[in-house]
């Protein structure tokens, strides 16, 4: 018969793992320390400033992590369904009843207290996707279960959408890493980067330079997928040699096609006879190259609408600087420009602790919160920035690891998609202060000012502990409901 402690599973708490997170922690609240700091009331703590109520929300957030090591971690699973519906409606809620902070109506104002949903309703996704994958005839080769984990993902990030907060909702991208791990299609990754190429590629090539890019994509694909190369080149002749003759006979008509048109409509052409062969053949995987090639198409055509049409102007600009199409540094860049600049100065070693003057004297909006990481690079350097994200990446490597050895899908499900979670906000943000990644506002784990954004990452977190130390107890199997 097991002891209390033993049912509990304190004895295979992964401390090693929990020390790291709380050294993170430290180390995150160290900087909003600095990125606040006024030496005009150096000496004195005063817990309505930004550290001082950062460290209320991490008592609050220890506190939270106690109770979670203390819940039998089978209610887990049979809470996770109601979890995610009852965010969901507190979600669809904040529409309604929710304040407006920076353009998103995404914020719940609880008397002195103001939470944001969105953050909490990463838990619940995490934990709903963690059930549905793991009922026993789960699998992402099958249509029911692709639709699901689709409905999962998409109904949030909807919402998130219509309270116009971008950054939280591409956020529901980081799923893609626990997907992966539980066999998604390599296919899906393959159009995902595709689309990423021709969103980038609209902006830096002309259209018949893409479109002759995307022709010889495909027809390269279809070359591996197949191994005929004299078909591939036969394909190649045929949409050059028909291009040529429908351009040829549109400027004998006096007409005013381009090369451009003339070549899409060789392309379409071939896609039809393609299809033809394809069929006759019995060639079922040149099916799949035909739907991609035509939804590229597709894509490219609504690109410049949803630029244009969809996205608001500071998200237009901060594309634009981005690819290094404009530069406004007095304007748009001016966030970006001033935290590659307090980077930069850090040098190697930094300046030291509270000595960061890009810091000091506020060059940097937002410096406590999206652009946390600037106060590392200035003050720590790049050493010190280096060691910062390593911690980052043992912490997700660990997270990775509950997952792998978990004896339960359950389990392994829920670990890789809070690893995917962390891995998805550290890169973003890191990214985005250095110019790598547009900036969409979420914030640096553990590192960024904002009590729901803690309280959410350490839920996240002491739930995978919770589940992984009860990895070796073979009597504790979830079985659907």
């Amino acid at each position: 018969m097991r002891s209390a402690n033993d049912k509990l599973g304190w004895a295979r708490i992964d401390w090693k793992t929990i020390l790291l997170f709380v050294l993170l922690v430290f180390i995150g609240w160290l900087n909003i320390y600095a990125a606040v700091y006024n030496e005009a009331t150096a000496g004195s703590f005063e817990l309505s400033s930004k550290y001082g109520m950062q460290l209320i929300w991490i008592g609050i957030s220890t506190i939270a992590a106690i109770v979670i090591l203390l819940i039998d971690d089978i209610y887990y699973h049979q809470l996770a369904y109601p979890a995610y519906a009852l965010m969901f409606i507190v979600l669809v809620m904040t529409l309604f009843i929710g304040k407006e902070v920076n353009g998103a109506k995404s914020w719940l104002v609880l008397g002195p207290v103001s939470v944001q949903p969105a953050e909490f309703m990463k838990v619940a996704t995490a934990l709903a996707l963690a059930r549905f994958a793991s009922e026993y005839d789960f699998s992402l080769s099958k249509i029911k279960g692709l639709v699901g984990v689709g409905l999962i993902l998409l109904l949030p990030m909807a919402v998130i959408l219509i309270q116009n907060d971008m950054g939280s909702a591409l956020v529901y991208c980081s799923f893609f890493l626990m997907l992966f791990r539980e066999g998604l299609n390599p296919w899906v990754y393959y159009a995902i980067f595709l689309v990423v190429g021709l969103f980038v590629g609209s902006f830096l090539l002309s259209p018949t330079s893409l479109l002759i890019l995307l022709i010889l994509l495909f027809v390269v694909s279809q070359l591996l997928g197949n191994h005929n190369p004299k078909e591939s080149a036969i394909y190649l002749a045929s949409v050059g040699f028909l291009s040529m003759f429908i351009y040829g006979v549109s400027w004998l008509a006096g007409g005013a096609m381009d090369y451009y048109g003339a070549l899409l409509i060789a392309s379409l052409v071939m896609v039809v006879v393609a299809l033809v062969y394809a069929y006759r053949r019995k060639l079922s995987n040149i099916y799949l190259f035909v739907i991609m090639f035509v939804c590229s198409l597709l894509f490219l055509g609504a690109v410049d609408y949803v630029f244009n049409e969809v996205l608001q102007i500071h998200q237009q600009k901060r594309i634009l600087d981005l690819l290094g199409l404009e530069s406004d540094l007095k304007g748009w860049g001016y966030n970006v420009h001033q935290s590659k600049i307090a980077i930069g100065s850090g040098g190697l070693f930094g300046k030291g602790f509270l000595d960061g003057t890009q810091t000091k004297y506020d060059f940097i909006p937002e410096q406590s919160t999206d652009f946390i990481f600037c106060t590392v690079g200035e003050e720590w350097g790049f050493v010190g920035s280096v060691v910062v994200l390593a911690l980052f990446a043992l912490l997700i490597v660990r997270l990775m690891k509950m997952g792998e050895r978990q004896q339960e899908p359950f389990r392994r499900v829920y670990c890789y998609g809070v690893a995917g979670i962390f891995l998805f906000h550290t890169i973003i943000n890191v990214g985005m202060t250095i110019g790598l990644m547009p900036v969409i506002g979420i914030p640096l784990p553990m590192f960024s000012y904002g009590g729901s954004s803690l309280l959410a990452f350490t839920i996240l977190f002491f739930i995978a502990v919770r589940l992984d130390s009860q990895n070796s107890s073979i009597d504790t199997v979830y079985k659907p409901y």
